[in-house]
C-alpha cells in the first residue's frame, strides 16, 4: 500500500519554477496543502495544538473579569522590536481565565489606552488588581466618582514574564471617596530600602520617594511594608513609622541582617493624614 505522505513546501515550489502552469495533480497537491477557514480541527489536531500552546515560552497577560458587564479596558503593550500590541480586557465570566501572549521581547511597557465603562449602580465600583510580584497585588477601585485609573495608567515593570489581572464589580452600599495621606521617607542607612503603602482595594508599588496616597474613606487605614536585601549586611535596620502631625511613634519595623524580603512588616496607621518613616541601623 502506498504511503500517504504530505507534499513538502520545497516540492510545491518546484511546480511553479518552470514557468508553466502546474498539472492538475500538482494543483490538487497545492490545494490539499492549504487549510480552508471553514475547516474544523479533528481531535488529534486540537490536542497537538493545545500541547504546543502549553509549551510556549513567552511573556503573557492573563486576566479574569467576573460579572463586569459591558466594561472594556484596552491595554497597549510596547516592546523594542514590535509595533504596539492592543489587548482588550472584557467580561470573561463564561470562559474563565483568558491568556494573551505578548509579541516582541522584554522590556515591556504596559499601559491602559482606553476604558469604556459599563453600567454601574450609584454605589457600585469596579475593583482592578494586578500582580507584578509574587508577593503582592496592586489594587484600585474605579467607576462612578472614582477616576483612579486614567488613560495612560502605567502598570510598572513586568518582572516575572506574566501579568495576572483581576477585575470584578462590587457594591459598597455607600458612596466611596478618596482620602490622601502624605508619606515622607527618610533612609539614613547605605542599604537601598523601598516601602509600599496599601489598604483595602488600594495599593502602590514599592518605591523610595515621598508619596501621597489616594486610598478610600471607607477604609481609612494604611499598612506599610518594606523591600530590602540585607544578605551582605551585618547590622539590623529599624524603620520607625510616625504620625507626623503629632510626632508620635506608631510602629517599628525590623529588617534583619543576612536576610532578603519583599514584604518586611512595617506597621499600620489609622486616619492619619501625614506619615513619616525613618530607617536607621539597629544593633548588630
Amino acid at each position: 500500500m502506498e504511503e500517504n505522505k504530505p507534499t513538502t513546501r520545497a516540492q510545491l515550489k518546484t511546480y511553479f519554477e518552470t514557468g508553466k502552469h502546474p498539472t492538475q495533480n500538482q494543483f490538487s497537491d497545492l490545494i490539499d496543502s492549504l487549510r480552508h477557514k471553514e475547516d474544523v480541527l479533528n481531535k488529534k489536531e486540537m490536542l497537538i495544538f493545545a500541547n504546543n500552546l502549553a509549551t510556549i515560552d513567552s511573556a503573557f497577560i492573563y486576566y479574569f473579569a467576573n460579572s463586569v458587564g459591558d466594561l472594556e479596558i484596552q491595554v497597549a503593550v510596547t516592546s523594542p522590536d514590535e509595533e504596539d500590541q492592543l489587548i482588550t480586557l472584557r467580561d470573561s465570566t463564561k470562559v474563565g481565565v483568558v491568556r494573551q501572549y505578548l509579541l516582541g521581547s522584554a522590556p515591556y511597557t504596559i499601559k491602559i489606552k482606553k476604558i469604556s465603562e459599563g453600567n454601574l449602580g450609584e454605589t457600585e465600583y469596579y475593583s482592578f488588581g494586578y500582580q507584578l510580584s509574587e508577593s503582592y497585588y496592586i489594587r484600585r477601585l474605579f467607576g462612578n466618582n472614582l477616576n483612579t485609573i486614567p488613560d495612560g495608567f502605567d502598570f510598572g515593570e513586568l518582572k516575572n514574564g506574566r501579568l495576572p489581572i483581576e477585575i470584578t464589580k462590587m457594591d459598597n452600599n455607600a458612596r466611596i471617596n478618596i482620602v490622601n495621606t502624605s508619606i515622607k521617607f527618610i533612609n539614613r542607612t547605605e542599604v537601598p530600602i523601598q516601602y509600599r503603602a496599601y489598604s483595602q482595594y488600594w495599593g502602590n508599588e514599592h518605591g523610595d520617594k515621598d508619596t501621597v496616597t489616594d486610598h478610600y474613606d471607607a477604609w481609612d487605614f494604611l499598612y506599610i511594608a518594606y523591600n530590602a536585601d540585607l544578605q551582605a549586611i551585618t547590622q539590623n535596620i529599624q524603620c520607625d513609622l510616625y504620625d507626623a502631625d503629632t510626632n508620635t511613634l506608631v510602629a517599628s519595623g525590623y529588617l534583619y541582617a543576612g536576610q532578603s524580603q519583599e514584604n518586611w512588616w512595617g506597621g499600620q496607621v489609622d486616619k492619619v493624614r501625614n506619615v513619616r518613616i525613618e530607617c536607621n541601623y539597629g544593633s548588630k
